[in-house]
């Protein structure tokens, strides 16, 4: 189940800006928080402008149900409760909705089925901030 968060839950990292600037910023952290859980192929999509759905897409892989379920716990635990989530019981494809930010986690063969990179292909990429590793 999906941590509700509490008092030292999740924190509102864009209640200091809003609009675009915002969705890019918590399209940046999410990213950031997925290669810290070890999500693989992490693309963060600028849509804005090619959709009304959202202003970024961001896209990860996880390598089996529990590790994507782990993804989407992460994110909800260490940044915000999105509005709504699709496919959490499954675990193949998790679709989290932060409104401006849509957020999909997928199992390798659902991502590759559903190919979003192609469906997106004109969007603009951003380079989500990689942890430094401790030396």
């Amino acid at each position: 189940m999906l941590y509700a968060g509490d008092d030292w839950g999740p924190k509102d990292i864009t209640s200091e800006i809003s609009g675009y600037e915002a969705s890019k910023k918590l399209s940046l952290a999410i990213g950031s928080h997925l290669y810290q859980g070890k999500g693989t192929g992490i693309e963060i999509l600028d849509v804005q402008g090619l959709t009304l759905l959202a202003d970024y897409f961001v896209i990860a892989t996880g390598m089996n149900q529990r590790h994507v379920r782990a993804l989407a716990d992460m994110l909800v635990r260490d940044l915000q409760k999105p509005i709504h989530v699709e496919g959490y019981e499954a675990a193949k494809w998790i679709l989290l909705d932060y409104g401006d930010v849509i957020v999909h986690v997928f199992r390798e063969a659902e991502r590759a089925f559903y190919g979003l990179e192609r469906l997106w292909g004109d969007a603009p990429r951003l380079e989500p901030e990689q942890p430094a590793h401790p030396k």
